[in-house]
């Protein structure tokens, strides 16, 4: 099927999909006169999906999203990776106002609220990309989608232990990894397929981005009533305020583990190579050949990273969990870690060759594979540096320091980039993955380390 007539959609339904976004926000006025369903204990297969389904499309919509808007409202690339590596911040300190979410309501209202707050925001994009200078209020609108977006992960995954057993918790990992999986596929992929595919019918990139933000404001409010309704209200102790001292215990324990220094130095250094690339992978597809990119479509780009990108990603992940649980994480971790940054070379392969649409598919494929795989045995090392106590508050640590890693070589790469060119850009974008391999030897990868709790 040819990709110009793979999606179609007419000014009807971009007005449509405006008028249903009001419509929910009218309901969502009379929550209260709603049935609730109080007292049915509803499987958690059918909330846990669709609360990792809401966590997952604004983390999407600040980190993924908004490099193909910045970039189609013609931002230059210093700017795109500076600003969205900014909004990375709320994700890397979110541990020091978790608290409050604990403190104040319960987890399920933090969840609804959240929600309600996130799909606003997301209406207000969309209105502000109509706007002749959208840039400059669209930066605004979405720091404040990044803070709600973090508070609304420390309040999902706290109702997640709250309202599941620890033998569910774990069944129900899988089941909320593919969830937020599915709203990556329907933000990176589905999404930005419909804000190109309307630009190239005649209806211009403005209305194809505010059609883009309707939809995913329509879905966080539909969600936001769904949850208000269905959501089981489990019993929530509320913790007395933490001291100083005893918030700095939490701190103190993980920092006083053996050989925390090569602990240390391994996540914050190990994704310096995929950040410095991955930031600028996409205004890499996206900028025209004369300026060293591929020239690629947006709703090309929608269907590469939407679609056999996310399914080589999902298999990347599965894989690499099996292939943990076999082998164990101390044979494992750098087999993939050098599977993982030696696919760093495909996109100065690419940036060298200009291979066509198709090859351009294949490669990023891999490379997405081999991504999966390679985190997989990383987040597995990072859950083997907790301590069963402290298990919330370690895990928070070690992946706040991981976003850490990832925000620095981000927000730089934008200025490399142009400094460069992205041939010279990948090639040391490669190099600079090397030393979170050399690491790797000086980790104390025990027989606890490869079986985490």
């Amino acid at each position: 099927m040819e990709l110009e007539t793979f999606f179609s959609i007419s000014e009807r339904q971009i007005i449509a999909v405006r008028e249903t976004t009001h419509t929910i926000l009218l309901g969502l006025r009379s929550l209260r006169s709603l049935p609730s369903v109080e007292g049915k204990r509803l499987k958690p297969g059918i909330f846990i999906p669709t609360l990792y389904l809401a966590s997952g499309l604004p983390y999407t919509i600040v980190n993924m999203m908004s490099v193909v808007f910045f970039k189609n409202m013609h931002a230059d690339n210093e700017f795109i990776a500076q600003f969205t590596s900014l909004l990375q911040i709320p994700w890397v300190v979110k541990l020091f106002w978790a608290p409050t979410v604990d403190l104040y309501g319960t987890r399920r209202q933090w969840i609804v609220v959240s929600q309600v707050v996130l799909g606003s925001l997301a209406i207000a994009l969309a209105g502000v990309v109509e706007i002749p200078d959208p840039v400059k209020i669209s930066v605004a609108v979405l720091v404040l989608m990044a803070i709600a977006s973090a508070t609304q992960d420390i309040s999902i995954d706290g109702y997640y232990m709250d309202v599941l057993d620890s033998s569910q918790q774990s069944f129900y990992v899988g089941v909320r990894n593919t969830a937020y999986k599915m709203a990556v596929l329907l933000g990176s992929g589905g999404l930005v397929f419909l804000a190109g595919k309307l630009a190239e019918s005649g209806w211009g990139v403005v209305n194809g981005w505010a059609a883009a933000f309707s939809i995913c404001a329509a879905i966080l409010l539909v969600l936001s009533l769904f949850h208000s309704m269905v959501l089981p209200r489990p019993e929530q102790t509320k913790r007395a305020t933490l001291t100083f001292s005893e918030f700095l215990t939490v701190f103190r324990t993980f920092f006083a583990q053996q050989s925390i220094v090569p602990i240390v130095i391994y996540i914050l250094t190990f994704r310096l190579g995929d950040a410095l690339m991955l930031k600028m992978a996409q205004p890499f597809l996206l900028d025209p050949v004369d300026k060293g990119g591929l020239g690629i479509s947006t709703s090309d780009l929608g269907l590469i990273y939407g679609t056999v990108g996310t399914v080589a990603l999902l298999l990347g992940g599965i894989f690499g969990g099996w292939l943990i649980s076999k082998q164990g994480l101390k044979k494992c971790l750098l087999p993939t870690a050098i599977v993982q940054n030696s696919a760093i070379l495909l996109y100065w392969i690419m940036a060298i060759l200009k291979p066509p649409l198709i090859g351009v598919c294949l490669l990023n494929a891999y490379e997405q594979f081999s991504y999966g795989l390679g985190v997989a045995a990383y987040t597995v090392f990072l859950l083997s540096t907790v301590r069963p106590e402290y298990k919330a508050a370690h895990y928070a640590t070690a992946t706040g320091l991981m976003a850490l890693g990832v925000l620095v070589p981000s927000y730089v790469s934008g200025y490399l980039q142009t400094w460069l060119g992205y041939q010279n850009f990948f090639l040391l974008s490669f190099l600079a993955s090397v030393p979170g391999i050399i690491v790797i030897f000086f980790l104390p990868l025990t027989k606890g380390a490869e079986n985490p709790a």
